[in-house]
């Protein structure tokens, strides 16, 4: 049976659009680092729960050792990959998690009712922040899944919708980030299976 690639991926348009989006928007998003009202943890969540709808593999490893540090329990990193987020989370954060999912399940098209919602919740700064977060996260795990939509082109088996031109732009320019994290990721799992 042949295996597709059926991860979400960028496109050229969609990739430029973000990079220019996260960098016009920079200084707001160093802003939401310092809102006291998103902790490290409920940031690590938002992260996770992205991840875990995304699929991206990379992400997944690196957030699960960032939550891990940021004081969340293994359990409770296994739970919000598996979107069984509801009973570790406090009563201010499911509605973050909830829309994070919502989000990324919907591939950046959340329905309207939902993000008010984030709104009325959080008020405006807040629940902006909450959304730079998410848009951040969603930039990293398509990165991650572009990646390994180039690497299945190496072995034949092209993404659908996928170009090489833009295959090609993207190895480029991701290369030396996205080979050390691979080795890393490799080396991480061959101690846990010596444990």
């Amino acid at each position: 049976m042949e295996h597709k690639f059926d991860r979400k991926i960028f496109t050229a348009k969609v990739f430029f659009g973000d990079v220019f989006f996260l960098i016009s928007r920079s200084p707001r998003i160093i802003g939401a680092f310092c809102n006291k009202k998103i902790n490290k943890a409920l940031i690590e969540k938002i992260m996770t729960v992205s991840t875990a709808v995304n699929g991206c593999v990379y992400c997944e490893w690196f957030h699960a050792k960032q939550a891990v540090s940021s004081g969340i329990s293994e359990e409770e990193i296994k739970n919000m990959l598996s979107l069984q987020f509801q009973a570790d989370a406090s009563n201010f954060e499911i509605p973050a998690l909830l829309y994070t999912q919502h989000y990324a399940e919907t591939s950046r098209n959340p329905d309207a009712e939902m993000t008010q919602r984030l709104i009325d919740f959080y008020g405006k700064k807040t629940a902006y922040d909450i959304y730079l977060f998410i848009r951040i996260i969603y930039f990293g795990n398509l990165i991650g899944n572009t990646w390994d939509a180039v690497l299945s082109r190496f072995k034949g088996e092209p993404a659908p919708n996928s170009k090489l031109w833009f295959e090609l732009i993207f190895f480029l320019l991701f290369f030396l980030f996205m080979f050390p994290t691979m080795f890393l990721m490799k080396r991480d799992a061959k101690k846990r299976s010596k444990l």
